[in-house]
């Protein structure tokens, strides 16, 4: 049945459901947006409605809690992101304003947004994403929407699930076999005429919906996540990371700063080998940990190519296709030959509008697919052995323990962070395949107002990958390698890539649990892992043109990547408290306003009114002075 109308459409829902909506949706930008919203305000409005909304990463638009935040991200997003359509029950639920008769559980959440929100804290499904389709099902799911692509082709009209295939196709099987059994089962897709078209699992014909909306009024721009800085830390943990990738293997890395930048260090390694080679002596990777390098990576080209499967199809990701590096191809359940299989993807505007403009031949190389294709390794397994060999599985972690434990999901006072997501399959994969290793990143410190913490802790209370899963963790100062050590092993391989101000007060913990010689001691190679040996370095190499701030491009302006800089030296820097106080006994000259002029405008300092603008105005261009290259 076809709509020209998302109102239209939310009435036929209703009048087929008698009222009793559970309606479910993709994560990040598959989610249709203008309907989700009418139905929300069609059950706002009469109370013999019920609607219940399973989904996962609701995003909205960025918005600043703290003067500085406010000032430059409200021009920004402006710029960026358009006319997105918000979604209305984010707001309320975030507000704590969603009416009785809605509710909305998710198994993922834009990370560190929901922590202060008992709501969502409370109405979270804590799942792996190989899962998802289960537990929606589970729940009673009778309504399942999704935006969707549409074209003219040879024969007539196609469709696409476009950017989020990877939850629907696995729920299709068992939500035909409802309708079967008489139960009431709707499937609906909203055209949106800028979704770039999947081709490959992605396609999918005309009668897997039941409803088919392509309102005139839906040309709101799509969600997207603009990349982020890349700083030195992140920079020295790709460049690690990347030379564990083996020519011929299998690639999957994880979202953020981090994915970008193991992203990069393939990208040098490739482009630039000599610097490349040459910068893996400088931080003595090539020489400290050559065993563990001489058995999981290399450091040459890559000539044959590597594989990618990853749940989130990354821009990162989208570039190694470019250049060259994803380029093996294998040969997916429905035979199509392909060189990188995702279950979503999500990312800048850039990476649309290169999807838009990729030939028939290049989009054939790409097959989004099911989830629980791509991250797990059930279902056409023998076909999965033979593809993924020597398989690299990257994510990130926000802290890891001397044992071998890592955390990235949850605080340990239970507050969920963003959700376990598809890590631990991937984690668990890499110890059932031959020669493929599980690489987990994390910052070896965190800086926040003055105060340096580890994030490589003696104990946390919360793990979401359990310590018998231990293989490879890498920080900026190296790689540790756990799988098949002991716990003394994995302790005195932990403390080699700790941040040296924390590495003897963690060794006295060991020791006192008894899980370390009374007499043991670092070995000095490990004992200088500082800030200040890696800036040296970094500076250096930067001059040169490498270790850019914004290796996958950027949506912010030249003087907007400075102010992010500046304000992140902020926040990791300056306690809140004494922000005013260092502002009044700053000194800044004429000279050095005038130099940082557009910066100051661009913040609305330009001409600054009234004692606490003028505080700000002075602490911002006290950080601009320290950031200034």
């Amino acid at each position: 049945m076809r709509f020209q109308s998302v109102e239209a459409a939310a009435d036929r829902i209703i009048e087929q459901t008698e009222g009793q909506i559970v309606l479910g949706m993709p994560l990040g930008m598959g989610k249709p947006n203008p309907l989700v919203n009418a139905l929300y305000r069609r059950a706002s409005a009469d109370i013999s409605i019920s609607l219940t909304i399973l989904t996962a990463l609701s995003l909205t638009r960025p918005r600043g809690s703290s003067q500085y935040q406010k000032r430059f991200l409200e021009p920004f997003v402006e710029r960026v992101y358009g006319d997105y359509e918000e979604l209305e029950y984010l707001q309320a639920a975030r507000s704590g304003c969603l009416p009785a008769n809605v509710d909305v559980f998710e198994f993922f959440v834009q990370p560190a947004s929901e922590l202060g929100n008992p709501y969502t804290q409370q109405n979270y499904i804590n799942s792996n994403y190989t899962h998802a389709a289960r537990d929606l099902l589970s729940r009673g799911l009778n309504v399942i929407a999704q935006t969707i692509a549409r074209r003219e082709g040879e024969g007539g009209e196609e469709f696409s699930l476009g950017c989020n295939p990877e939850v629907i196709l696995d729920a299709l099987p068992e939500l035909n076999r409802m309708r079967q059994r008489g139960e009431t089962i709707i499937v609906v897709g909203q055209v949106h005429p800028d979704l770039p078209f999947m081709v490959n699992s992605a396609q999918v014909p005309e009668e897997i919906f039941d409803i088919i909306i392509e309102d005139p009024a839906y040309t709101s721009d799509l969600i997207s996540t603009p990349n982020m800085p890349v700083g030195m830390v992140e920079h020295f943990i790709g460049l690690t990371a990347s030379a564990l990738v083996k020519d011929g293997g299998t690639l999957q890395i994880g979202i953020g700063a981090l994915g970008d930048a193991v992203a990069s260090g393939l990208l040098l390694r490739q482009q630039h080998n000599e610097t490349y080679q040459q910068l893996l002596k400088e931080c003595q990777i090539s020489s400290d940990w050559f065993d563990v390098l001489e058995e999981t990576g290399t450091e040459g080209v890559f000539d044959t190519g590597l594989y990618g499967c990853s749940e989130m199809f990354t821009y990162g990701l989208f570039k190694l296709m470019e250049a060259g590096v994803i380029k093996r191809e294998v040969r997916g359940p429905g035979g199509q030959p392909v060189c990188m299989h995702g279950g979503f993807f999500l990312g800048p505007n850039d990476f649309y509008e290169s999807l838009r403009k990729l030939s028939p031949e290049q989009l054939a190389r790409i097959d989004m697919t099911h989830i629980s294709f791509v991250n797990s390794l059930y279902g056409h397994e023998q076909l999965k052995r033979e593809q993924r060999v020597d398989a690299r599985f990257i994510n990130t972690v926000f802290t890891a323990t001397l044992m071998g434990a890592a955390i990235s999901d949850q605080l340990e006072d239970g507050r969920i962070l963003s959700g376990v997501g598809g890590q631990y399959n991937f984690v668990a994969q890499a110890h059932e395949l031959e020669g493929a290793r599980s690489i987990l990143l994390v910052r070896a410190v965190r800086s926040k107002g003055g105060k340096v913490s580890s994030n490589i802790l003696w104990n946390y209370g919360h793990t979401t990958i359990p310590r018998h899963l231990r293989d490879i963790v890498v920080t900026e100062y190296g790689i540790a390698d756990l799988r098949s050590k002991t716990d003394g092993e994995v302790i005195a391989a932990m403390l080699n890539i700790c941040d040296s101000r924390f590495q003897q007060d963690l060794m006295e913990r060991a020791k006192a649990a008894g899980k370390l010689p009374a007499d043991y001691e670092i070995p000095r190679a490990y004992t200088d892992n500082t800030p200040e040996r890696l800036e040296f370095i970094y500076r250096r190499y930067r001059e040169q043109g490498f270790f850019p701030d914004f290796p996958m491009g950027s949506d912010f302006t030249y003087v907007e990547e400075t102010l992010l800089r500046a304000l992140r030296w902020l926040k990791e820097n300056i306690k809140v408290s004494a922000m005013l106080e260092l502002a009044k006994a700053s000194r800044i000259d004429k000279d050095t306003e005038c130099h940082f002029a557009a910066h100051l405008e661009r913040m609305g300092y330009g001409d600054a009114h009234g004692i606490k603008d003028s505080l700000y105005r002075q602490l911002l261009l006290m950080a601009l002075v320290a950031t200034d290259e």
